[in-house]
């Protein structure tokens, strides 16, 4: 019997084990299925994310061959007999000059390569005055004085770094400084001959900086300058194409938004705002770059490319406005679309125009010239008016009939409160407020203001749905933040104008002429796709 029970478990138990054996192989097998697909899928991918690389930017293929160009050169410093012998181990120090230095756009490589020299320079000067007193003097003096002057001239340069001024323009310049002078400094020494060697090391440097000046600046260069400038055109474009996607979004139906949405996974108001609002430091990057550059001195002044700057902060500003438009899309109360059809016509009229004007102050940046007088013209202030007016038509929606109480939002929400209060404590509101001797017996009943704490947590959301669901006025609410934000964008244009002009005069852009106004319909702004926004996008904002 004992036996019999005994072999009945272990055909269980071996059972269990097979069971579990056949589930984990299911599993292993499961995952090397998705492990070979992965490698399966990973050339097409790899392929397709190259070419979308380099078709966003067909600069970025072309910056990547100068690199490789670059580098094969200085390479040749030690692969060339001759040249080897002549510059010696410290060739490799041209190779790495050109990893550090070679930067997408001209301006960088001109700031870090200037930087790099410059600072090389100084610290092997510095070391010559320094090797010059320790020599006079005995050894152990002359550790003493080089451990002082590593000291001194470390912690001296390291809060010259915190300077404003230094830290945006020679920061790196500072960061070699220290380097170069600290390895001459202590290897001297040690070693005798360190002189011959820091000449040796200024020399593969400048070879280094010499052939990176030469890819960028002669090679199909990328000026930072002509950077900035195409990414503050492309932002006004990006910023107009929002605005009046973003109303003509916002009215139309519920259907029509859902297959857009299946059309374009990727929101085009969010891509048209987006490059606007992450373009500070890109911004400022460029700005220090281009005002190294000496592309534009033959207009015998500085071309102002902080006002570019000042440019971008306010269209930030315009595009936080959008943030805020764009955002009634998606708010959990709608306004019915019988309501907003009333005002349809009036808010994709002012939409219009503000794209518009936006439209032309970019074709103006584009074309170095100034704005159009008419850039405000008096078709925005008509569209304006005809909101104003539509709005003003519809009194009641928005303001409510004073006389009835019970569509009154504070009245109805006393009330309730009231009535509630009552009838869960039996006291009224202001003997609770006043009485003393009440408010101390309900201090001593734990148990009681444990129940009243609950019933007061409850209270208040109840409140605000009743306030919400029950209200006439509340349902043109959100629209009324909407029209707000519209108008809204209207003043901040204004503001985007009077930096546009500021732009125009400093930079001595063109006078506008008659002929040139700029007709921009509809089928234009479409062509424009917001794609193109991402070639200016922060990419490159560390080169």
């Amino acid at each position: 019997m004992v036996s019999a029970v005994s072999s009945d478990v272990e055909m269980r138990n071996a059972g269990n084990e097979d069971c579990g054996k056949t589930k984990m192989e299911i599993h292993a097998m499961k995952r090397a299925e998705v492990f070979v697909d992965k490698i399966t899928r990973f050339p097409g991918l790899a392929w397709r994310t190259i070419w979308m690389v380099g078709r966003d930017d067909p600069r970025r293929m072309i910056h990547s061959l100068k690199v490789g160009l670059a580098l094969t050169l200085v390479s040749l410093l030690y692969l060339v007999e001759p040249l080897f012998e002549g510059v010696g181990q410290n060739a490799i120090w041209a190779v790495m000059t050109v990893v550090v230095v070679l930067e997408f756009t001209a301006g960088a490589t001109l700031c870090k390569g200037l930087n790099r020299g410059l600072g090389t320079l100084l610290a092997g000067s510095l070391v010559f005055l320094i090797e010059y007193i320790a020599t006079e003097s005995g050894r152990v003096f002359r550790a003493i004085f080089i451990g002082a002057a590593v000291f001194a001239i470390g912690s001296t340069a390291t809060y010259m770094r915190f300077f404003p001024y230094i830290k945006k323009n020679y920061d790196y310049g500072v960061v070699i400084f220290l380097l170069t002078f600290n390895l001459i400094t202590v290897s001297s020494y040690r070693v005798d001959n360190v002189l011959k060697i820091a000449h040796e090391r200024f020399y593969t440097i400048a070879i280094g900086c010499g052939v990176c000046l030469l890819m960028s600046l002669l090679i199909f260069p990328n000026w930072s300058g002509e950077e900035l400038h195409n990414a503050t055109v492309s932002k006004l474009e990006g910023l107009a194409i929002s605005v009046e996607a973003c109303v003509s979004e916002y009215f139309n139906d519920e259907d029509q938004r859902d297959s857009t949405k299946e059309k374009s996974p990727e929101d085009p108001i969010y891509k048209g705002y987006k490059a606007v609002l992450d373009s500070k430091t890109y911004d400022e990057t460029l700005a220090l770059h281009a005002s190294w550059e000496p592309r534009y001195s033959r207009h015998c002044h500085r071309f102002p490319w902080q006002q570019y700057v000042k440019l971008g902060g306010v269209l930030r500003h315009f595009g936080y406005t959008l943030v805020a438009l764009h955002g009634c899309l998606q708010t959990e109360i709608q306004t019915p679309r019988s309501v907003r059809a009333l005002f349809k016509d009036p808010c994709m009229r002012l939409a219009g125009e503000v794209s518009k004007a936006l439209m032309e102050l970019a074709d103006s940046i584009k074309n170095s010239r100034q704005c159009s007088p008419e850039v405000l013209s008096d078709h925005l202030h008509e569209a304006l008016q005809d909101l104003n007016t539509a709005l003003k038509s519809q009194p009641r929606l928005f303001l409510g009939p004073n006389t009835n109480p019970s569509t009154n939002m504070l009245a109805l929400a006393a009330a309730t409160a009231r009535q509630k209060f009552e009838k869960d404590s039996g006291v009224s509101l202001s003997t609770v407020k006043t009485d003393s001797c009440a408010l101390k017996e309900w201090k001593s009943k734990r148990v009681s203001e444990l129940a009243k704490e609950a019933d007061r947590k409850v209270l208040r959301p109840t409140l605000s749905k009743i306030a919400i669901t029950s209200l006439e006025f509340s349902e043109a609410l959100p629209f009324a933040a909407f029209a707000s934000l519209l108008v809204e964008t209207v003043a901040r244009l204004d503001l985007v104008i009077e930096e546009v002009e500021e732009l125009g005069r400093i930079a001595m852009f063109k006078e506008f002429q008659p002929g040139d106004d700029v007709v921009v319909n509809c089928e234009q702004r479409r062509k424009i796709e917001p794609s193109t926004l991402q070639n200016h996008l922060p990419s490159h904002a560390a080169d």
